[in-house]
């Protein structure tokens, strides 16, 4: 299922298996009374996210069994978390200043909407399914990381594109990359795909492109300064959750405090 299906272009033998993949318009402009009231302006989405999430998490348990059975997902599952997926990223990528426009209260987003998500239906191994949970804990360290550290800072890169009416192209490439990291992680956990989740630090120039010029993340091509952010990102993160779990908390039992010194 895509948002909005293009063919692959040419792809050569020695190429990986299919990548989910994030299309975003980057916008000329961004309007800034949209910008200031951003949050307040998803909160609709945020309380269907939550119930979709749990729906979500029920169809990945069938989607789970019946892989391992199957060797793929249902369609029915299939379609339900291909188009969640679509629409969480959507909501996303506004939520991070990607693009401007509101995201549409509905799985298939329109045809010109500057944000798309492809996924391919295709076979699941048996074996990494039903080792799934073991071997997504890597990606889900580095996703939770990148994540984290992008919305530690979340204010100053609202400032910062509440006061240009834009965000800045290396802030673009490295909050793109960070998301399209996360759809692939969400992807890969939902059995949407086996491919492992790859590319925060952007793709070679060589991915497959839709027909046309592609667009501003597919290919991503990362400068060094959007690199320089990610990994920002990724040490914002660490820091983060060091504090996290060093800091005591006032609802902890007595006696956690001095485990933590």
């Amino acid at each position: 299922m895509a948002d909005g299906r293009w063919s692959p272009g040419h792809v050569s033998p020695e190429v990986a298996e299919f990548q989910p993949a994030l299309d975003v318009v980057e916008p000329a402009r961004q309007r800034r009374l949209t910008v200031l009231l951003r949050f307040l302006l998803l909160l609709p989405h945020f309380v269907v996210l939550f119930f979709l999430c749990v729906v979500a998490a029920v169809m990945v348990v069938v989607g789970w069994f019946s892989a391992l059975v199957l060797g793929r997902l249902p369609d029915p599952v299939f379609r339900f978390l291909a188009g969640r997926l679509g629409y969480q990223t959507r909501v996303l990528a506004n939520e991070m200043l990607l693009v401007d426009r509101y995201p549409p209260f509905s799985f298939r987003a329109p045809g010109d909407y500057p944000v798309r998500v492809e996924v391919r239906p295709t076979g699941l191994n048996r074996l990494a399914v039903l080792f799934r949970l073991l071997l997504m804990i890597p990606a889900l360290v580095v996703q939770a990381l990148a994540v984290t550290g992008w919305f530690t800072l979340s204010f100053v890169w609202w400032l910062v594109t509440l006061i240009l009416g834009r965000m800045p192209k290396p802030l673009f490439e490295a909050t793109a990359a960070t998301l399209r990291h996360q759809m692939r992680f969400e992807a890969y956990v939902s059995m949407l795909t086996p491919a492992y989740p790859k590319g925060l630090f952007g793709d070679d120039g060589l991915e497959a492109v839709p027909y046309g010029n592609g667009s501003a993340t597919r290919p991503l091509i990362m400068s060094r300064a959007g690199g320089t952010f990610v990994v920002l990102f990724l040490v914002l993160g660490l820091a983060s959750s060091v504090t996290w779990s060093t800091v005591p908390h006032d609802d902890e039992p007595p006696g956690t405090y001095r485990l933590h010194r």
